[in-house]
């Protein structure tokens, strides 16, 4: 409910008046009797932005108030007993607003100022904020809250429309650990954010990601009002490095080997039955998946075309790309590439790395001529960092 304002206006307390002798008409004026003293110290005068009794003031702008011949003393800006956080100038003669405000939302104001004169002037102003004619919401497409990743994880937040002031946007993220790491954001296209560090993730870590988007201006007449927090923790680093040449997979746990897979990779007779090469990141994980190469271009009718039921599937990329359980090539694994693409292991192994692996886990191949592309999949750690950066709204 709206705040009704009736006769209110910025209280601005002047404590000093002055005033005038006039003679009798017709008499000359009096001399005076001697010379006169300083004038007086004016009082203090407060003024509030936004204005008192405003009803769409934007949520984006802060809320400042002004102290004129003295100091302020007090400051509180509220709604619904929620103050708002703010900070004095050195001088303690301007208070302004950290962060937006909420959209469509009554806010008081209060505010105590001491003059040069030793007097006190206070203010009392009430304002309303703007209600967006649309809203924007964030949601975490990776990680889960609580989730337990690997070194190599992105953070990616997605937007339920298109967002405009990227800038103003990319400010309001926030990127909090519990050891020290350099990152930055990439904007992926308008609805999706994307967090990376320059370095993996220090092993162990625990991270916050705040997304505080209530008041921001995304678009247009489109504002946040509900902030995103996601606290994730980061478990052992794990690297597997698959080769195509050797036909070998050696799988590290903090700088240990601990297995080594014989594997069978894509067969490379064409460009879509070739690995990719790079750095991969291990995205999702299914007991059982169903393979139907109709979804990756060859169609049912096509010599090629199949249609497998496989298991312990690891993706590893948007391409169609997975490790999994293959018993049909058991014979070639660790010896020759007959797969269209995926890292075929024997029942066992594939059982195994399923178990091992977490989402985020750094999946590094190499021997092939198909370079990942950075944008296929979770393909991010391919951009050197220079290249990241650029994506940044910020930089």
């Amino acid at each position: 409910m709206k705040i009704l304002h009736r006769n209110l206006s910025s209280a601005v307390v002047a404590l000093a008046t002055t005033g005038a002798l006039v003679g009798c008409s017709g008499d000359p004026p009096a001399s005076p009797a001697g010379p006169t003293g300083p004038a007086p110290p004016p009082p203090a005068r407060l003024t509030v932005s936004p204005a008192n009794g405003t009803d769409d003031a934007r949520p984006d702008r802060p809320v400042t108030i002004r102290s004129a011949d003295g100091t302020l003393r007090r400051v509180t800006v509220s709604a619904g007993g929620v103050d708002v956080e703010g900070s004095l100038n050195a001088a303690r003669t301007q208070w302004t607003s950290r962060r937006p405000l909420t959209p469509d939302t009554d806010y008081r104001v209060t505010a105590v100022a001491v003059g040069r004169d030793g007097r006190t002037a206070t203010l009392a102003s009430t304002f309303s904020t703007l209600k967006p004619k649309d809203v924007v919401a964030a949601t975490a497409a990776a990680p889960s809250d609580g989730e337990t990743v690997g070194v190599g994880m992105p953070v990616v937040l997605a937007f339920d429309r298109p967002v405009y002031n990227q800038a103003e946007v990319e400010r309001a993220l926030r990127v909090k650990a519990s050891r020290p790491v350099v990152g930055a954001w990439r904007w992926i296209d308008r609805q999706q954010v994307v967090y990376r560090t320059k370095e993996h993730w220090p092993a162990h870590t625990d991270v916050t990601v705040t997304a505080a988007l209530k008041g921001v201006r995304a678009a247009k007449d489109v504002y946040g009002t509900r902030d995103l927090t996601l606290r994730f923790k980061v478990g052992d680093q794990q690297i597997s490095t698959a080769n195509a040449r050797t036909h070998k997979m050696t799988v590290k746990r903090n700088g240990t080997t601990v297995r080594r897979i014989p594997v069978s990779m894509g067969k490379a007779t064409k460009r879509a039955y070739t690995t990719t090469n790079g750095v991969h990141l291990t995205m999702e994980k299914a007991y059982h998946v169903v393979m139907d190469s109709a979804t990756v271009g060859i169609p049912k009718g096509h010599p090629e075309y199949y249609k497998l039921d496989v298991y312990h599937a690891v993706r590893i990329s948007n391409s169609g790309e997975f490790t999994h359980a293959a018993p049909w090539s058991v014979g070639s694994q660790g010896n020759a590439n007959v797969s269209h693409g995926c890292v075929n292991m024997s029942p066992a192994n594939a059982a195994w790395f399923y178990r091992f692996s977490r989402r985020g886990d750094i999946y590094k191949v190499t021997g092939t001529d198909r370079e990942l592309e950075w944008n296929n999949g979770w393909g991010y750690w391919q951009l050197s960092w220079p290249e990241w950066r650029e994506g940044s709204a910020l930089d």
